[in-house]
């Protein structure tokens, strides 16, 4: 056990801060969810977009509902609070060799990593949810960004990490299942075989939206980062 955490605590070291003010300043912007406001307002742009139905519409939105639900709950209502690991940056073992940035230290426990399960789960069930290749590289690398900031910025061992986006892969999946087979119910002849939409019915170009607007938070989150 103890090499598992002299490993964990080295994995931390090598990701956790820089003498970079730049970067600083971007892991700063990248890790709040603010700064992702418009990639949520455009994927619910695409569940309203290629669903023909309020109800279908609603399965979607009560569907990622539940992600957050199972996902920020279990860990921050449950796991942390039975577990009890504090912070790297509050940690009295590591925290005077831990890199804090803007002096972000968290009141709250660390594992598991509420930010690694709460992205990743939504990554998971919008690839499951729509079926394109280059979504689900970008979905999944967001999420991944998002886990490293936490690092980065001291906020979480690798192994918070780690275990946050299983849960949270686990939680995707599962609310995946229970959403196709409630929507086969609905909609026994669902098919969809087209060059214009996915295997899902979901608009091609809808979703090259959803990827521009990836592309330009980011791009805004640098900008930002260079005159914070």
């Amino acid at each position: 056990m103890q090499t598992l955490i002299d490993i964990d605590r080295e994995i931390l070291a090598f990701f956790n801060g820089s003498a970079s003010l730049f970067v600083d300043n971007l892991a700063v912007v990248l890790t709040s969810g603010l700064t992702w406001i418009p990639l949520y307002i455009s994927l619910l742009y695409i569940v309203i977009k290629n669903n023909e139905t309020m109800k279908q519409i609603m399965l979607v939105i009560g569907c990622v509902f539940l992600c957050i639900v199972l996902s920020d709950g279990v860990a921050d209502f449950i796991v942390k609070p039975l577990v009890g690991r504090l912070r790297p940056s509050n940690d009295p073992l590591v925290m005077c060799t831990v890199d804090v940035v803007n002096g972000m230290r968290s009141a709250q426990y660390s594992f598991f990593s509420a930010h690694a399960s709460n992205t990743f789960c939504i990554a998971m069930f919008f690839s499951l949810l729509v079926r394109k290749k280059s979504f689900v590289v970008s979905m999944v690398t967001w999420s991944l960004v998002n886990c490293w900031t936490r690092m980065y910025l001291g906020l979480h061992y690798p192994s918070d990490i780690i275990v946050g986006l299983l849960w949270g892969g686990i939680v995707g999946s599962v609310v995946y299942l229970i959403y196709i087979k409630s929507y086969l119910r609905m909609y026994p002849d669902f098919n969809y075989i087209s060059s214009q939409y996915t295997s899902t019915g979901y608009n091609r170009i809808d979703v090259d939206a959803v990827l521009l607007v990836l592309t330009l938070t980011l791009l805004y989150a640098i900008m930002r980062a260079l005159f914070f």
